[in-house]
């Protein structure tokens, strides 16, 4: 199979238009307008949930088992908790990230009357003021603050300037795109998955290869949250590829460049077939790839199986240094990432039985047992009749 061209200027044009949306989970109609408009102009037809999930879906040559892909659209961020007498704002995360990364950050809240922007700092930010007080204090959101740039000495000042409880803060990503493919930014989880995505769309539609059943592309609003896909699968999507961002850091198998493909995160083993089909695609196409298990992670494929969808599931990454920090990646982890997703919709289907939800035993999938005489090779290969239509 010869891989499509992947467009890198488009993939890193898409990824900076990304990053100046702020999108904090619970806040994201303006991302969700973007990528609406941006597969539009694609050509490609998509539907959006009532709250803003996207499923956007290319045909194959045959409707069933269909394929997905998912990626989010929301990030990290943080609420108003309350308004200080001292004229500060007291916040809590959305998210799981820690307030060590959060002190220091230039951020934007959205009031009623409009969005200010503002520094979040520890309590005890002035050197000149509490001298090694400043750093003995401990790390928590109990102990920052986020100062407004607005001229505020007291809760009433804030509260007169619009600012209440519950006010979205989305911190300012700050991104750097060096010459060398590094990456710099918050938010490239997931941001930088779904610039993968809309890359690999554009490569599918150019190259008028037609995938080998429906494909489709789903984009997410509240995985940092904990609610993923369930709500915008359909009945027909047999396997589900989660593309997000995979840790790199010490103990971790991770890599900055190539992909990394998850074996298991902390809601268990991915699917045994579509995680070794996934390496197979990276080992007969030369793609770089390193496996990996992530010990607390979780994905937006974790909750469609939580919710009880029978949809094979894996995960397949780019690395990221200092995940839910300053993130950094690497455009070789993007370009390869898409590369695959590429490869896997234009891929022949081996398990013909996932065209429907329930069979008999004819073929049903094998894997490797103790019997070393045994012929291993898995009865996936045995085409099942799509119904006919009603």
């Amino acid at each position: 199979m010869t891989l499509l061209n992947i467009d890198i200027s488009y993939l890193a044009k898409k990824l900076q238009d990304l990053l100046k949306i702020p999108s904090p989970t619970g806040y994201t109609d303006e991302i969700v307008r973007h990528v609406s408009k941006e597969l539009q102009s694609l050509g490609v037809f998509y539907e959006i949930t009532r709250r803003g999930g996207m499923r956007a879906m290319i045909p194959g040559k045959k409707h069933k088992p269909a394929r997905a892909f998912v990626s989010h659209l929301d990030t990290l961020g943080a609420q108003v908790k309350s308004l200080k007498d001292n004229g500060r704002l007291e916040l809590v995360p959305i998210g799981h990230w820690s307030a060590r990364f959060a002190e220091g950050a230039r951020a934007t809240v959205f009031s009623e009357s409009g969005a200010y922007t503002g520094t979040i700092l520890p309590l005890k930010a002035s050197g000149h003021t509490f001298n090694k007080g400043i750093d003995e204090m401990p790390i928590g959101w109990d102990y920052v603050e986020l100062r407004v740039d607005a001229y505020s000495k007291s809760g009433a000042d804030l509260y007169r300037l619009g600012f209440d409880v519950g006010d979205f803060v989305a911190i300012d990503p700050l991104p750097e795109f060096l010459d060398n493919g590094f990456i710099v930014s918050r938010h490239l989880d997931n941001k930088a998955g779904v610039a993968v995505m809309l890359a690999a769309i554009k490569a599918l539609v150019e190259s008028d290869i037609k995938p080998t059943v429906d494909v489709f592309w789903l984009f997410t609003i509240a995985e940092e949250t904990g609610h993923g896909a369930q709500s915008i699968l359909t009945p027909d999507i047999a396997s589900l590829v989660a593309i997000d961002n995979g840790t790199t850091a010490p103990g971790q198998n991770s890599d900055e460049f190539g992909v990394t493909i998850a074996m298991a995160d902390q809601t268990g083993p991915f699917d045994y077939h579509l995680t070794r089909k996934m390496v197979q695609l990276c080992r007969d196409n030369d793609i770089k790839h390193q496996k990996d298990v992530f010990r607390y992670y979780r994905s937006d494929a974790a909750t469609a199986i939580e919710a009880g969808a029978d949809v094979r599931t894996a995960l397949i990454t780019f690395g990221v240094d200092a995940s839910h920090g300053y993130e950094r990646i690497h455009m070789h982890a993007l370009r390869s990432l898409a590369e695959l997703a590429t490869g896997y919709a234009i891929s022949p289907v081996e398990i013909q039985r996932d065209a429907r939800e329930f069979s008999d035993l004819k073929g049903f999938t094998r894997q490797p047992t103790a019997d070393a005489d045994q012929d291993l090779k898995p009865e996936i290969d045995v085409p099942v009749p799509e119904p006919a239509a009603e």
